[in-house]
């Protein structure tokens, strides 16, 4: 039984996810820790995320565990509380930038890190057995709010960049919140850096009404429009649990994630003289253009977050993210972070006394294109080998870290299932735009043609 995908457990509520299967996640969860064991739970915005934690809760404390319930959050300031509330576990309801329809659970580590694979394995092989502990009445657990977590947070990020450098440059931002759970976190970051804030969709609301969740340049319209028109310096976009940061210069210009983070990137090996950068199969060419002559190293990864900081941890990297601006910054911790991300890219600016846009103009360019295509979930793996046998023709190189990457000379397309929708998605990346488009209708053709195929 599969249950997690690249990131945690997400299926559309009242279909799969319902009460009865919540409980018995929690419970398989309940039965893979250690008795009476201290577990961090917190939650996002999304309509059914309180119900669900409740299920959660009081499933894990009739099992006899310790609940210490942080509430709405986003997801990296939970991982951030999960050491230091000394959890064993954590155990996060949220479906990130999924549509509102869906929620899920996911589960960290005690070193705030995404539990590894073995884990979710763990959890769901105890679920397939049906375990469902019970502790007797003299050893029930407990189940007590912790108040104050956003604010350790905050502060937490603050120690981790020149706040007086920044707040000298007294940077107009608008945020755009996505009505997801950075609304209780990011304004508060943002004017404590400073900055002179305007917020979109600044309030929690689970449907999403302002925009949908995934910060994508079809999404954000809105602040593309909002930057320019409020003469701000730069615009700020997250997803609807924060564990991601996007951008919009001056110009109301979209900065594309693989930008963001080959900047990012190049900006750390020129300040730690070299060092390791992590990220998956999905990422530009132009990281590596950028920090391989400054004595950088580019490590791919399979997709998705854990993979990524376990890969970090390993290695000792410097940086690690993803192209989607995911970006995980490890003095501060090992995830996916949002805020911490906003905070970083203001400290950049400050330090170089330039704006967003002409940093990210000297970055090495590429075409860049994303697709997807509906796929059953039951036909992804029959549709991938048959692709692959597609791409293969012709290529120079095939590698198959992640689904298929087929290179052909200084271009490349790859075709992977998506870890959290049924969907595969397919990437491609060329110097020339025509050719990056070419080589994305290459692996759309080769995947409907699979489906079609019998």
């Amino acid at each position: 039984m599969r249950l997690f995908g690249t990131n945690g457990i997400r299926e559309v509520v009242g279909e799969r996810l319902t009460p009865a299967f919540t409980e018995r996640v929690a419970g398989a969860i309940a039965s893979v820790v250690p008795p009476a064991s201290t577990i961090v739970l917190g939650w996002d915005g999304r309509t059914s995320s309180v119900a669900m934690a409740h299920v959660v809760a009081g499933t894990l404390a009739m099992a006899g565990h310790h609940v210490v319930e942080v509430g709405l959050l986003p997801t990296p300031a939970i991982q951030y509380l999960v050491p230091r509330l000394r959890g064993r576990l954590g155990v996060i309801v949220t479906a990130s930038h999924n549509p509102p329809e869906f929620n899920g659970i996911k589960c960290i580590a005690d070193d705030g890190l995404e539990v590894p694979r073995s884990m979710e394995e763990s959890i769901e092989r105890a679920v397939e057995a049906g375990k469902d502990p019970m502790a007797p009445f003299d050893r029930i657990g407990t189940i007590r709010a912790h108040d104050g977590g956003a604010e350790e947070y905050i502060d937490g990020i603050l120690a981790c960049v020149d706040r007086s450098k920044i707040a000298e440059r007294r940077f107009s931002v608008v945020l755009d919140a996505a009505n997801g759970a950075s609304a209780v976190t990011s304004p508060a970051l943002l004017r404590r850096l400073g900055c002179r804030v305007r917020t979109l969709n600044g309030h929690v609301d689970g449907t999403f009404p302002g925009r949908p969740s995934e910060p994508t340049e079809a999404n954000l319209g809105d602040l593309m429009h909002a930057v320019p028109a409020f003469g701000a310096d730069i615009g700020i976009a997250h997803d609807g649990d924060a564990d991601r940061a996007v951008f919009v210069d001056r110009h109301g210009r979209f900065v594309p994630g693989e930008s963001l983070l080959t900047l990012l990137g190049q900006d750390a090996v020129e300040r730690y003289h070299g060092g390791v950068v992590v990220t998956p199969v999905t990422m530009s060419q132009s990281l590596a253009d950028a920090i391989g002559p400054l004595g950088g190293e580019v490590i791919y990864t399979r997709v998705g977050s854990p993979n990524v900081t376990r890969e970090m941890q390993a290695r000792h990297a410097i940086l690690g993210g993803e192209e989607n601006g995911g970006i995980i910054s490890p003095q501060f911790q090992l995830a996916r972070d949002g805020a911490m991300t906003a905070a970083s890219v203001l400290d950049l600016l400050a330090r170089r006394g330039q704006p967003l846009d002409a940093l990210v103009a000297a970055m090495p360019r590429y075409a860049f294109v994303r697709e997807k295509v509906p796929c059953p979930v039951e036909r992804r793996e029959e549709a991938l080998r048959r692709a692959a046998e597609t791409l293969s023709r012709g290529a120079d190189r095939i590698e198959r870290t992640d689904g298929i990457k087929a290179y052909h000379g200084s271009g490349w397309v790859l075709v992977r299932p998506s870890g959290t929708e049924p969907l595969v998605r397919i990437f491609a990346e060329a110097k020339d735009p025509e050719r990056a488009r070419s080589l994305a209708n290459e692996g759309i053709d080769a995947i409907r043609e699979a489906l079609v195929a019998r």
